[in-house]
């Protein structure tokens, strides 16, 4: 895999690499993972008690994001960071709304504010990236690579694409 080959794409990276040991640790350690967040971990459930089930569910995801992220990091997929900075800021919304509102404990606050950050990160990201290309819009230099121009001499535009 490259190292990737903009700033946004270092934000993305992190965020993708994070998410898979994020998602690894819930698949095989449950119990530090609810504990890590602020959830009761209780040395027996409830019948119907389906805490396990669903934070395999989180896990999973969270581990197929992870690579879907570092797949558009090798990518260089801009569009799709631009889509995680408006769908980061959707998520701390709604976190930071579930501990306000006493459905979350506390502690998970954390997480809203690790993608509240993050979207922030690659927005910046994004933002000093266009500008260190010459600023020809927010998707970078005409002929970045996976972004909305057309890349090199007889390419065609990579916006929808993945190499």
């Amino acid at each position: 895999m490259r190292l990737p080959r903009s700033v946004a794409g270092w934000t993305i990276a992190v965020f993708g690499v994070l998410a898979l040991i994020m998602g690894g640790v819930g698949l095989l350690w449950p119990e530090a993972m609810l504990s890590s967040l602020g959830f009761e971990v209780p040395a027996t459930r409830a019948p119907g008690d389906h805490t396990g089930t669903f934070l395999m569910a989180s896990s999973m995801a969270s581990f197929n994001m992870g690579v879907y992220y570092l797949l558009a990091t090798a990518t260089e997929w801009r569009v799709f960071y631009r889509f995680t900075v408006v769908f980061r800021l959707v998520t701390f919304t709604v976190f930071s709304i579930a501990v306000l509102a006493d459905i979350a404990p506390g502690r998970f606050f954390g997480v809203a504010a690790w993608e509240g950050a993050g979207a922030l990160a690659t927005a910046a990201g994004l933002w000093w990236d266009a500008r260190r290309a010459g600023g020809a819009g927010p998707a970078g230099a005409a002929g970045s690579r996976g972004g909305d121009d057309a890349g090199a001499a007889g390419e065609a535009p990579t916006a929808d694409a993945v190499r």
